[in-house]
């Protein structure tokens, strides 16, 4: 990686502290420049483990994925050096942050504008993915590769983008349509994006969006309305 490429990493978290230090804990050391972790109105010790592995802990008061995300973007948008590459990561230790550096690569080697690490071309653990989250996902990737002819095998949290295109997104949604919106947002702009397959596992503890009834369909709800609202 050359020396004055700038890295940030946002992780948005609500009560992840059984599994914010491993997920900081496994990032690459020396890739990053800082680790914001937006303290999505967490009731646990999230902020404290947080702040225990090195990371910068952010008051992301208003509940929601998106709002999480965009509390991030605001904190960057606060230094006097930007970043040059932009990796979204969960707090929930289902992804696996050592594969960041697969992740950045296309950026860095390749001039490509946003990398989606996809868990449907990676490894799939056992009861990693709901049915509900596996049929979401191939039918809001077919959806938009129907409206904007562009392909993509998932909506992957994971996921890196250079800053000046990330700002050029203006991303809006503050909640659950956060991964759709960036990715229709990118086939609309023509942006030039990629997949690397990345491997996926059980979360630590409840997801708060698959894991109810409530939360599926309410996400499904959103994504699909989101992807329809921009066209």
């Amino acid at each position: 990686m050359p020396k004055e490429t700038i890295i940030d990493v946002i992780i948005p978290a609500y009560n992840e502290e059984s599994s914010i230090g491993m997920v900081l804990k496994d990032i690459p050391a020396g890739l990053v420049r800082e680790v914001i972790v937006c303290n999505n109105a967490s009731t646990d010790n999230t902020e404290k483990v947080a702040k225990e592995h090195g990371a910068t802990v952010i008051l992301a008061a208003e509940k929601g994925y998106g709002s999480a995300c965009l509390q991030g973007i605001a904190h960057i948008k606060q230094k006097s050096i930007s970043p040059d590459i932009v990796v979204f990561l969960d707090g929930d230790y289902s992804d696996h942050p050592e594969e960041m550096v697969d992740l950045v690569h296309p950026i860095l080697e390749e001039g490509v504008d946003m990398v989606i690490g996809s868990r449907a071309m990676g490894q799939l653990e056992s009861g990693s993915m709901m049915p509900q989250q596996i049929f979401g996902n191939w039918l809001a990737t077919t959806l938009i590769k129907f409206f904007y002819k562009y392909t993509f095998t998932d909506l992957g949290p994971f996921r890196a983008i250079t800053y000046a295109k990330l700002l050029e997104l203006d991303m809006q949604d503050r909640d659950f349509g956060w991964t759709v919106e960036m990715q229709v947002k990118a086939a609309k702009y023509k942006l030039k994006c990629t997949e690397v397959p990345v491997n996926y596992r059980k979360r630590i503890g409840v997801s708060k969006v698959s894991g109810t009834i409530k939360g599926t369909i309410l996400a499904g709800h959103k994504i699909i309305w989101t992807i329809f609202k921009l066209i």
